[in-house]
C-alpha cells in the first residue's frame, strides 16, 4: 500500500499521560475507557516497525497553556465539559503532557491547543521538513481531535490512512460513526493490515 515509508508518519494524536494514565488528570477524575487504555500496546509494534522501515513517529500533545500564576487558559466549552481540569494539567513539559511510555519517544512532538493538530501549530511545517506526505493517524478521541486533524490533513492534500483500531473514544458507537464519516476523506485500515504491508 505504501512503498515510500520514509515519507510516512504515524501520527499519534494526544496519547498523553494526562488522558491515559491512572494518575493523569482524566484518571484522577475517574474518566477512562477500555478501548482507549488498549491503544498504546496495540500501536507500539506498529511504531517500532515503521521506525525500522525509515518512517516517522509524530506525537501531538493537547496543551493547556499556563497564564498568570500558573493558572491554565481553558476555553469555556472545555471548562463546562471537564470542570476538574486545573493547574498543572496538560502543562507543557510536564509529566501529564508527555506521550505515554509505551510509545515514547516520538521523533517529533507538536503542541496543540484545540481539536485539530494543524490549528495554530507547527505540525504542517515539521511534516514538510521531514518530507512526509503520508499519514497513518491514530489516537484519541476519534470524533474529536482525530477527526478534526484528518480533515485538516485532507485539505492539505496528505495521503491519509486512519487506523480504525488505533483510535478510540469514550463510546464505541460514537467511534464507529466517526470512522464511517471519515471514509470520504481517508483510507481506513487496521493496525494489523499496515503491519502486514511493512512485513
Amino acid at each position: 500500500m505504501m512503498a515510500e515509508w520514509s515519507q510516512t508518519a504515524l501520527l499519534l494524536c494526544d496519547l498523553q499521560n494526562d488522558f491515559l494514565h491512572p494518575e493523569g488528570a482524566y484518571g484522577r477524575a475517574g474518566l477512562g475507557h477500555a478501548d482507549i487504555a488498549a491503544l498504546p500496546a496495540r500501536l507500539a509494534p506498529l511504531a517500532a516497525a515503521l521506525r525500522r522501515a525509515g518512517g516517522w513517529i509524530v506525537s501531538t500533545h493537547f496543551t493547556l497553556v499556563p497564564g498568570r500564576g500558573g493558572e491554565p487558559f481553558i476555553s469555556p466549552h472545555l471548562k463546562r465539559l471537564r470542570p476538574f481540569l486545573g493547574r498543572g494539567d496538560f502543562m507543557p513539559g510536564g509529566w501529564g503532557h508527555a506521550l505515554v511510555d509505551a510509545l515514547a519517544p516520538a521523533d517529533m512532538a507538536v503542541e496543540k491547543v484545540n481539536f485539530s493538530a494543524f490549528y495554530m501549530s507547527r505540525l504542517e511545517w515539521v511534516l514538510a521538513r521531514a518530507g512526509v506526505r503520508r499519514l497513518l493517524v491514530a489516537g484519541i478521541v476519534t470524533n474529536g481531535g482525530v477527526a478534526s486533524t484528518v480533515r485538516d490533513a485532507h485539505v492539505r492534500e496528505f495521503e491519509i490512512t486512519v487506523l480504525e483500531d488505533g483510535c478510540a473514544t469514550f463510546d464505541r458507537a460514537v467511534h464507529d460513526i466517526a470512522i464511517a464519516a471519515l471514509r470520504p476523506v481517508a483510507q481506513i485500515a487496521t493496525v494489523g493490515e499496515i503491519l502486514a504491508t511493512l512485513a
